[in-house]
């Protein structure tokens, strides 16, 4: 992901834990702060080490932003998310992450859906 749809600064983090909108499954907590008139979504990615060592963290961490790359049109343009990944996560193949964060991001009501209420 581009530098400009990342959530890199501690104050930003901040300010969208504040807002307390978020929503979560067995593998990742989303939270999420509404910033109108933003071009695209902004993401930030946080593994805590109760997921496992370095690699374990960092490998999380690339499937997470794949499937973020994946979902890009779809998703809100509007929104700052914070994406917290959950211990059950570390192990897990790319299917089952891709499916477990479409699964939150639904929840979280992120994605763009057509008239039927399905994915666009």
């Amino acid at each position: 992901m581009k530098k400009s749809y990342r959530v890199k600064k501690e104050a930003e983090f901040q300010q969208v834990f504040e807002k307390h909108q978020s929503v979560a499954n067995r593998q990742f907590v989303i939270y999420q702060m509404e910033k109108p008139g933003q071009v695209h979504f902004r993401i930030g990615i946080s593994v805590g080490k109760k997921v496992g060592n370095a690699v374990h963290r960092n490998w999380v961490k690339r499937r997470i932003r794949q499937t973020m790359t994946e979902l890009k049109p779809k998703l809100r343009p509007d929104v700052d998310i914070l994406i917290i990944a959950r211990p059950q996560a570390d192990g897990m193949s790319m299917a089952a992450v891709r499916a477990s964060l479409r699964h939150a991001l639904k929840l979280a009501q992120l994605l763009e859906t057509d008239e039927h209420g399905e994915e666009s």
